[in-house]
């Protein structure tokens, strides 16, 4: 996709969440749809590390979770302004998924969700013990101050106001990243992805680029993390939780992660299933889950490959075929 284009789309999915104010009046409406972004914004950072490295992790919710605790014990211990600590979680976020990654990115396959896994799950106990820091299993509010980036607490915690901060950040988010992968770190970490073997044999060092993935989908969840702390004011050892990635990753497989778009499609399947079909149906997860079922057998690139072939006017079947040969 040109950069062009990109902007353009961009613009139009702008003005697409602001159509979506001016249209719904209802609050808790608007708060259920923030929530969806949120995790859409999540699933972005998981599809982005499976789609450039073809990795599949299980333990993503480490680096949301611990945005969340990173920004509410600075805050807690006035260590420095919001501002500063905003961007420094980002940062130090990223460079240690970096340095975990050069380690970690070496394993192939199963073994690398496994140990994603692990790590998660270690620092979700670390977390939950740590009662004098991060309140233990009670969790810890996160005392955001009066006044963010120059704009009022209560300004930015209005239902309308907060919705599209969520969906601004979604769309700056994509953007950015498909103009990144259009560039010759995205053709490296694809080639990569493919055939690391003889992409070493041309001289390209592999672990680098993949780490690098690695860190890039880390901070995109830390972003889903602030965004969510911001949204709920509270942060638990829940959202380090492996069952939280496992939550995300499903979000991914349904929406697709071969168009960028796709996780965040899939995260507002989601929850139209949890806060819709839930309304009617007890177990509204079985349903999901016969949904999933059907999409990785009728399309194992997700909705959004699915929607990718109709628009071309190719069969679905055509498009699972394909999808099988590779």
């Amino acid at each position: 996709m040109s950069p062009l284009r990109a902007i353009a789309y961009s613009v139009a999915a702008l003005l697409a969440g602001v159509g979506l104010v001016a249209v719904i009046s209802s609050n808790t409406v608007l708060s259920l749809l923030t929530q969806a972004v949120v995790y859409a914004v999540f699933a972005l950072g998981i599809g982005v590390l499976l789609k450039q490295n073809g990795l599949v992790s299980f333990g993503h919710a480490l680096y949301f979770g611990v945005a969340g605790y990173a920004i509410g014990i600075t805050l807690q211990q006035q260590l420095m302004p919001v501002e500063w600590a905003i961007l420094a979680t980002l940062v130090g976020i990223g460079i240690a998924a970096f340095v975990v990654g050069l380690i970690i990115v070496r394993v192939p396959g199963i073994a690398f969700g496994m140990l994603t896994l692990a790590i998660g799950q270690m620092f979700f106990l670390s977390v939950s013990r740590a009662r004098g820091i991060t309140g233990g299993a009670d969790g810890m509010q996160v005392d955001w101050p009066a006044t963010i980036f120059g704009f009022s607490q209560s300004a930015i915690l209005k239902p309308v106001t907060l919705f599209l901060i969520c969906w601004t950040t979604l769309v700056i988010v994509m953007l950015l990243l498909t103009l990144l992968l259009n560039t010759r770190f995205g053709a490296i970490t694809e080639a990569v992805r493919d055939n690391e073997e003889r992409a070493r044999f041309i001289g390209i060092s592999t672990v680098i680029p993949r780490a690098a993935i690695y860190a890039l989908s880390a901070v995109v969840t830390a972003v889903a993390g602030l965004l969510s702390t911001l949204n709920t004011g509270f942060v638990s050892p829940e959202s380090l939780h492996w069952s939280l990635s496992g939550m995300a990753l499903m979000m991914v497989v349904v929406g697709g992660f071969k168009a960028l778009w796709g996780p965040a499609l899939g995260a507002v399947v989601y929850f139209i299933f949890k806060d819709v079909v839930g309304d009617y149906a007890t177990h509204w997860m079985s349903i999901f889950g016969v949904a999933l079922i059907a999409v990785i057998v009728f399309s194992p690139t997700g909705i959004a490959g699915a929607l990718q072939a109709l628009w071309r006017g190719k069969p679905a079947s055509a498009s699972r075929a394909k999808a099988g040969a590779h």
